[in-house]
């Protein structure tokens, strides 16, 4: 058994603005059912939600600062959680990163840096809990120091950094490092400076004793100038301790047999029902009922990272297509009203709900025929996963855990049932349209979508799967 200390600035479902949570939320809860003592960290921020009991257990004093450890389960399970308790910096309302107003919040370096030292203090049993770690799992930016400031300590634990995205790095000008009173012998080119600022980033990737990132295409993605942003010398330097291992998902949250947000649950057994759900949607999304016309579907923030651009430059062919879209997300204000526009157009070819709604996304990822998802990067990625549990096939640029997770239907893997969904390479309109028109042909071959379906829902993509890779991980350091 292992004492692993989980390290996050945000859990599901205590606190979520991504996908960080999702995996801070269930990677603990898998490890500890394979008999793992593990303790998740975090911030004790004003806007948690918390339904257990919560009860002061420690306090602890570091570098002129106070705070207090406060104790609780994560909900609907035994792991426990620890919630570092600072009011004059975390009782501010807004979320871990920004105001009310969505601004950063100026003193987020303070924020973190205080996290990280108090990560460090129970890590190595100095935090009055009479519990120390084997392990110290990191996550992102926000615990960048931890691996760093362990570096300099005698009898430490091992440390695992996990980036969850690449773009999001913590830097800060050099000036800041002086005012957290950082200690000076991390301050060098091969420690925390980068280009003359302070980059928390660069503390997990500089001093981990293991990098992981969350699918094994992206481990290799980063290593290049197109996706490192500016650290992938580091990470080619760091290649043989750096490996990617992908997300699951939350099998008793998205399972089309036990799904109560669904019209009508299905299995691979019962694949006749998913069409229930088709035109239930369609009746919900005001268009036109109709079990034949292939359905498409998005469920996605609307930001360049997730080529929602493509869509925008193919929408005005695919109104010409025999097809109907269904798509929700919410994000950049000039695509939403490009997208409004086009649905105002096209209201028996396109439905457009701004916004999200959980509800509505699991009827999407049950209802539609083809998920697209052609996104110009994508660390892991969720719902081409959600997508093939229902048996939706997915269309998905070939990039990050995307190409990870879906088996192209090209005429090998269609030959030998393995084929899961369709993938392009190139981020052009072009290559995205040739996708979407592949599937509409494979669609109506309803012998061969079957195939492909059933290939789909039968992918192990639990967290189960993950947890045990993490674990041989643990075991090596």
């Amino acid at each position: 058994m292992k004492k692993i200390l989980f390290a996050a600035s945000e859990v599901h479902p205590l606190i979520k603005t991504g996908g960080l949570a999702d995996v801070a939320g269930s990677l603990p809860r898998a490890l500890a059912e394979l008999s793992q003592d593990i303790r998740i960290i975090l911030p004790n921020y004003q806007s948690i939600k918390n339904t257990e009991e919560v009860r002061f257990i420690s306090s602890v004093r570091v570098n002129n600062q106070d705070a207090n450890i406060l104790e609780t389960k994560l909900p609907d399970s035994d792991v426990i959680v620890w919630l570092v308790d600072c009011p004059a910096l975390f009782d501010t309302p807004g979320n871990p990163y920004v105001d009310e107003s969505g601004n950063s919040w100026p003193n987020i370096a303070d924020r973190f840096t205080l996290f990280c030292r108090i990560v460090v203090e129970v890590a190595t049993n100095r935090a009055h809990l009479d519990w120390s770690a084997d392990v110290v799992h990191c996550n992102d930016w926000q615990t960048g120091l931890v691996p760093a400031l362990l570096s300099i300590e005698g009898n430490k634990p091992a440390t695992v950094f996990t980036i969850h995205n690449m773009a999001y790095q913590g830097m800060f000008p050099e000036s800041v490092f002086s005012d957290l009173n950082l200690p000076r012998q991390l301050w060098h080119p091969n420690g925390l400076e980068f280009h003359e600022m302070l980059s928390f980033i660069k503390g997990g990737l500089a001093y981990a004793d293991r990098i992981t990132t969350v699918s094994p295409t992206y481990a290799l993605e980063i290593q290049t100038p197109e996706y490192g942003y500016g650290l992938e010398g580091l990470l080619s330097h760091k290649y043989d301790i750096l490996s990617g291992i992908i997300n699951g998902m939350d099998l008793n949250q998205w399972s089309p047999e036990t799904d109560t947000s669904i019209s009508e649950p299905y299995g691979i057994d019962s694949l006749e029902k998913k069409i229930i759900n088709k035109t239930s949607l369609q009746a919900r999304s005001s268009l036109p009922v109709n079990k034949s016309v292939p359905l498409f579907g998005l469920i996605s923030r609307l930001v360049d990272q997730k080529g929602i651009d493509l869509i925008l430059d193919c929408l005005q062919e695919m109104v010409n297509m025999p097809l109907q879209f269904v798509l929700l997300g919410s994000g950049d204000k000039s695509v939403e009203q490009k997208l409004l526009d086009f649905a105002r157009l096209y209201p028996k070819k396109i439905s457009v709900t701004i916004g999200y709604n959980e509800g509505l996304a699991h009827q999407i990822e049950a209802g539609v025929d083809i998920f697209l998802m052609p996104s110009r990067f994508e660390p892991c990625g969720l719902n081409q996963m959600y997508s093939q549990r229902y048996g939706t096939i997915p269309i998905v640029r070939e990039t990050g855990g995307l190409a990870d997770t879906i088996e192209d239907a090209l005429p090998k893997s269609l030959a030998n049932n393995t084929a899961t969904g369709i993938s392009f390479k190139q981020a052009t309109p072009g290559a995205l349209l040739e996708a979407i028109k592949r599937a509409i042909l494979l669609y109506s071959d309803k012998k061969s979508w079957k195939k492909i379906q059933t290939a789909a829902m039968k992918k192990d993509f639990s967290w189960e799967k993950s947890a045990k890779q993490y674990l041989a991980l643990y075991e090596e350091i």
